[in-house]
């Protein structure tokens, strides 16, 4: 599909992946939707690319409900929905002050794998009923898990439960609305220079900057972005979940 003139929504707009992913497709000359808890920064970024900024509890129903009406009324119903709102605060199931708290792990699974569905079927519900373009296509979703999902490490167990769901999804959601020409593919990204990381100690940064293969840094989300505009692009890639990772495979901790 080409993003030119096309209705796109990003979630977890305001900072990282999705940050750079809104960039993208707005030069790419679609009509952007930023999606964001953060409401102050979530303007910012939309004010800097032209794009909606619009507030949207993606773990919310009604919020996320909301904030699809909103895009709608604004640009039309989205053809290109790419999901990047997420957090990945690490602790063990069982640390120093007994086992992990039951409603710290829901969390985790409420932002990145609920709220990855939760704008999946909304997206999905109005992409399907869409007149087709070129190829019968009517639209592309794009998710995001992580190599956690396969190669988690110690005090990760409730992030890989998350992104593991996130990447499980995938062929069933392709496969669903393959009829309807809709596509579904995962992004699933390796050590990014994102604010998850940005909390770490400089030397930190560097060092699992170094443990990639090559190239030994972080991944930029830029290059995120382009793999996700790539993948709206590409109306071959259906139900995969794609690696980026700089032939990294985490070790234990």
């Amino acid at each position: 599909m080409d993003a030119r003139g096309q209705a796109a929504i990003v979630t977890g707009a305001a900072s990282g992946l999705g940050r750079a992913s809104a960039a993208a497709l707005a030069e790419a000359g679609a009509r952007v939707a930023l999606f964001d808890v953060n409401e102050a920064e979530n303007a910012a970024a939309a004010e800097e690319i032209g794009g909606l900024a619009v507030a949207c509890d993606v773990t919310d129903g009604p919020s996320a409900e909301r904030a699809v009406a909103v895009a709608r009324e604004a640009h039309g119903p989205a053809r290109i929905l790419i999901n990047c709102a997420g957090v990945g605060p690490a602790k063990r199931i069982v640390g120093r002050d007994g086992p992990l708290d039951l409603d710290w792990f829901s969390r985790v699974i409420a932002v990145n794998l609920i709220g990855s569905f939760n704008l999946l079927r909304l997206a999905a519900a109005d992409m399907i009923g869409l007149d087709p373009l070129a190829g019968d296509e009517r639209g592309v979703i794009v998710n995001t898990a992580s190599v956690a999902a396969t190669e988690g490490q110690i005090g990760q167990a409730a992030y890989s439960a998350s992104k593991g769901g996130v990447a499980a999804m995938t062929l069933p959601a392709a496969r669903e609305f393959a009829r309807f020409g809709v596509r579904v593919n995962t992004i699933s990204p390796g050590l990014f220079a994102t604010p998850m990381l940005f909390a770490l100690p400089e030397e930190a940064q560097k060092s699992l900057g170094a443990s990639v293969p090559y190239p030994s840094r972080l991944g930029r989300p830029e290059e995120y972005a382009a793999l996700a505009l790539h993948i709206v692009s590409n109306q071959m890639i259906n139900g995969e979940v794609v690696r980026l990772d700089g032939a990294l495979r985490m070790a234990p901790k």
